[in-house]
């Protein structure tokens, strides 16, 4: 199932237990050294290939550390880097952190295929199966709920997302912790 990561021993009712890859957490992201097995992290949608390896986003990061599929480390022989530490350092960057990472977690946990978006759109989400096939059919922008958002932007937005003939989603992180998901479209009479 997990092809990317090394296998090291028999565990409890025979499965086998795996290794996490080594990742070094950078300013922009965590990146994954070439030494590592990263073609089953690649073949699934995670990361871009860089000359240095595999560099993820930090939401990615922060997904697979909570999975147990990576490691990371600082770099400078510190030991590992903590899930809070990876989180800190996302959110010096984006103040939305959390809510991308709760919006990304959440759609792969459902089976999506997730990468970075564009355009003031956070993320482009495959259908399930079709990554590789072809572009993605969704864009997502993810928003804490209450947070107040500007409809003229959301228009221009939707009808550039509409030009590229995908369908643009609002991803709603409500107050529980839940991600509630509205699909947008132009009302038209």
């Amino acid at each position: 199932m997990m092809g990317e990561m090394a296998k090291v021993g028999e565990g409890a009712k025979g499965q086998t237990e795996r290794k996490p890859l080594k990742g070094i957490l950078k300013d922009n992201g965590v990146l994954i050294p070439p030494t590592e097995d990263i073609k089953g992290l690649t073949s699934r949608g995670y990361g871009v290939e860089a000359e240095g390896g595999l560099m993820l986003e930090f939401y990615e990061a922060l997904y697979l550390l909570s999975r147990n599929i990576i490691e990371v480390t600082s770099g400078a022989g510190d030991g590992t880097v903590s899930f809070q530490d990876i989180l800190d350092r996302f959110r010096e960057l984006d103040e939305n952190a959390w809510v991308r990472y709760i919006i990304y977690r959440d759609l792969r946990s459902r089976g999506y295929v997730v990468r970075e978006g564009f355009g003031g759109v956070d993320f482009r989400v495959y259908e399930r199966g079709r990554y590789g096939e072809g572009a993605a059919k969704y864009m997502v922008i993810g928003v804490r709920e209450g947070k107040p958002l500007r409809v003229e932007e959301l228009a221009k937005t939707l009808n550039n997302i509409q030009g590229l003939k995908k369908a643009l989603i609002l991803a709603v992180l409500n107050r529980r912790g839940e991600v509630v998901y509205y699909s947008l479209s132009k009302l038209t009479f």
